[in-house]
């Protein structure tokens, strides 16, 4: 399948000239950064808010009712780091709709880290080699923001598996190609009505998914779980292999009171102590 090209090895840079110094002193007081969860000032996020997503990742899909295939066949496995509530839901919003990409890195680092976790998982599971897939933005979401975040994503995933020995690429393979409604306030039924037939595999891939090993699907939330049963159900026409997908975070059902997956659960993190593919 083709990839993504692969991003040049990071270098130690040199620090910045005073006068480089000065002028983002300058622009921080014109706007001042702070932190994405709580409004902290000085800083991006916050350790508090950053902790979040620290935790082991765990299981998630059991309360995404669109994931529920109705044919026997169990759940797409789905692994958040975080429960998107108050703070996480802040930096998750902050990140994809409000120019927050500062957080590209602490959250790359986030799921490089589940991906790491993961790969005992994914090596036993793939077939040679993972293909990372992120989930399609909407036309008009990819203009307003004018980058891809599931991308950035995507990347950090690839990195962490090929560092715990799984080979791994990125492959941009879903597109979607109809206009939809913004998923957010919807019903679990109205959004799996909302990507009906809206998310595609893009032409230039169809005739690699066969070969493409493994696919591991990358959101940044799992809500109802539409848009994943979307992304499985076009890439499992086309004969591509999807083992699970690795989110963000993960919204808990309406009227649950959901403490942290890192204290409510053991220590993999989890809150039902389920980790596994199985």
């Amino acid at each position: 399948m083709p990839t993504d090209p692969p991003r040049p090895p990071s270098r130690e840079r040199p620090p910045p000239p005073a006068a480089t110094v000065a002028l983002r002193s300058l622009a921080r007081l014109v706007v001042p950064v702070s932190c994405a969860g709580c409004g902290l000032d000085d800083v991006p996020l916050c350790d508090r808010c950053g902790a979040a997503f620290d935790g082991a990742p765990w299981r998630a899909e059991a309360d995404a009712p669109r994931l529920d295939r109705l044919d026997g066949v169990p759940p797409l496995p789905v692994w958040a780091l975080g429960v998107c509530t108050g703070s996480t839901r802040e930096t998750v919003v902050a990140w994809k709709d409000r120019d927050r990409a500062d957080l590209d890195r602490v959250l790359g680092t986030a799921v490089r880290r589940a991906a790491v976790a993961l790969a005992p998982d994914l090596r036993a599971a793939s077939a040679g080699r993972v293909t990372v897939v992120p989930a399609p933005s909407s036309p008009g979401s990819r203009r307003r923001r004018g980058r891809e975040p599931t991308a950035v994503l995507a990347a950090a995933v690839a990195d962490g598996l090929r560092s715990a020995g799984v080979p791994a690429a990125v492959a941009g393979a879903l597109v979607r190609r109809r206009r939809t409604a913004d998923q957010a306030g919807l019903s679990a039924r109205a959004r799996g009505a909302n990507l009906l037939g809206a998310v595609a595999v893009r032409r230039r891939y169809r005739a690699a998914v066969p070969s493409a090993g493994t696919c591991l699907l990358v959101d940044d939330v799992l809500t109802t779980g539409a848009t994943l049963a979307a992304a499985e159900r076009v890439l499992e026409a086309a004969d591509a292999a999807v083992v699970g997908a690795l989110v963000l975070a993960a919204t808990p059902p309406p009227g649950t009171v959901t403490p942290s997956a890192r204290d409510a659960g053991d220590a993999s993190g989890s809150p039902d102590g389920h980790r596994g593919l199985a």
